[in-house]
């Protein structure tokens, strides 16, 4: 079934329920309507944007999930049921875990996953690059060789629990992080791309990545909570007051595949993106939700299957319920260049 994720991004915008349907409302009066058993997610991203009480009681009653983003991309609030959730032996299996060798496993498939789709993106992109850029090309994908070298260590690392071992699988994350960035910005021009930058990006590829990383959270958070997973409780990432560990260290197999490919496609394609006061316009950031979202519904190879990308983050989801539960291997999702 094809579903939709809303996204509401216009200031005045009001969200209604007609029947069995979601009504869109404009400030021009113009409007939409799409059947309630298609919608999966809507996103409130802009102030001043109204939703009644009767969509919401429908949404948590159907699983909807309501997401409130930033100007940044940043979530700040999710509405759920508190009903629709997995029996809590997932969650006690998840906290003793991390006092096991099973943490160590995860991190270390954690940081083995994310570095192979920063190299298998290297090599994507490298392969269309033209004739004429042979040099930058080749050096693409000499980079791309050393996060595969980095990432064999990170596979060998060892240790009876995370604490013993997570500075160094972050060394060596960000080892490759130095080199997948270094990749990035000979593909993208030193003019456009100069370095990553996190919290308060004022240029515009790291808003873009910032704000797409900002949708990505929002839907690994919310499969971690319908997988029965406490979002709070990661192993990779240490824990801090307001800090979704989990969520951090299960969204790094979903950066490149996702967000990253999305983004550089669209400057590739010479997409125009403008800064207004240090962010993103509101043009540029329903450009980029649009083109996130869609890849999010586009298909991959999963588990000898197609399923849309959506899919497959819930489905790593419950995979990593079953890890913590001890009846299944936990695998990180590759992205096949």
């Amino acid at each position: 079934m094809n579903t939709q994720t809303l996204l509401l991004s216009d200031f005045g915008t009001f969200c209604g329920k007609r029947s069995e349907r979601v009504v869109v409302r404009k400030s021009d009066g113009s409007e939409e309507e799409f059947p309630l058993f298609r919608v999966q997610e809507i996103i409130i991203a802009k102030q001043g944007v109204s939703i009644s009480s009767d969509v919401i009681d429908e949404a948590v009653q159907r699983g909807i999930k309501l997401t409130f983003i930033d100007g940044t991309g940043r979530p700040y609030a999710m509405l759920t049921s508190p009903y629709l959730s997995a029996p809590a032996v997932t969650r006690r299996a998840q906290i003793e875990a991390f006092h096991n060798q099973l943490s160590v496993r995860l991190a270390r498939t954690v940081v083995a996953g994310k570095l192979a789709n920063q190299a298998n993106l290297l090599k994507y992109f490298a392969k269309s690059m033209p004739e004429a850029e042979s040099e930058s090309r080749n050096q693409i994908t000499s980079h791309a060789e050393t996060i595969h070298s980095v990432r064999h260590k990170a596979r060998l690392v060892e240790a009876e629990k995370i604490d013993d071992c997570r500075d160094g699988l972050m060394g060596l994350e960000g080892s490759a992080g130095r080199e997948y960035w270094a990749a990035i910005e000979l593909m993208l021009g030193s003019e456009v791309f100069h370095g990553r930058e996190h919290r308060g990006a004022t240029d515009a590829v790291n808003a873009m990545l910032n704000y797409g990383y900002g949708i990505l959270y929002a839907k690994v958070w919310a499969a971690l909570l319908s997988a029965g997973l406490e979002p709070f409780a990661g192993f990779l990432h240490v824990d801090r007051p307001g800090k979704p560990s989990l969520v951090l260290d299960f969204v790094e197999e979903f950066r490149q595949p996702i967000v990253d490919r999305t983004v550089f496609v669209l400057l590739n394609r010479g997409a125009k993106i403008e800064m207004e006061n240090n962010l993103l316009s509101a043009e540029a950031r329903r450009l980029v939700a649009k083109r996130v979202l869609e890849r999010l519904q586009s298909e991959a190879e999963y588990a000898g299957q197609k399923l849309q990308l959506n899919s497959i983050i819930q489905a790593q989801a419950r995979r990593l319920a079953l890890f913590f539960r001890g009846e299944k291997a936990y695998r990180c999702f590759r992205f096949k260049w």
